[in-house]
């Protein structure tokens, strides 16, 4: 997979060397994410500018830590056979202010929970879902617990209660 990173309003900091980690954790887990034809379009910005996204494109007016924009289907990915041109699988846009509180909140850095947000963003991105049942949340939840895992990381789940 390859990431096309864009940094606006984010502090400096090793952002594009973290997705990249974040990316090869997630292929790792979800191997239809290692196809290399597989384009992401990552955006580091402003939770002013989730909000305008996540109002014009998802109908909610408010900002939220990682906003996902797939641009294939599932099975279409699935399918993706690892000859031919770039497939740009989609689009994910992480809100910085937003991001940082949870991070405070939470107790963690804001590197580990970037990786997290951008790990849940590229699952989404391949069809993932933690919306529609309990059972697919908690595929989800495995499934990024285990690639965190991979990059040294804790389980974001092990305290529900900051979750809430």
């Amino acid at each position: 997979m390859e990431l096309d990173i864009d940094l606006e309003h984010w502090p400096t900091g090793e952002w594009e060397a973290l997705a990249s980690r974040a990316a090869e954790a997630a292929a790792a887990i979800a191997p239809e994410l290692a196809n290399e034809r597989l384009l992401v379009s990552v955006l580091f910005t402003s939770d002013g500018e989730v909000h305008t996204l996540n109002r014009d494109w998802r109908d909610r007016d408010k900002p939220t830590n990682v906003l996902s924009f797939p641009m294939m289907e599932r099975d279409e990915v699935l399918a993706l056979s690892a000859d031919g041109p770039p497939a740009m699988l989609g689009d994910i846009a992480l809100a910085f202010a937003t991001c940082e509180r949870e991070a405070g909140d939470k107790g963690i850095a804001l590197d580990a929970h970037g990786a997290h947000l951008i790990i849940h963003g590229l699952l989404h991105l391949a069809g993932y879902d933690h919306v529609h049942s309990d059972e697919e949340a908690e595929a989800m939840e495995a499934l990024e617990i285990a690639a965190l895992a991979k990059l040294g990381l804790p389980d974001p789940y092990s305290d529900r209660d900051l979750e809430e």
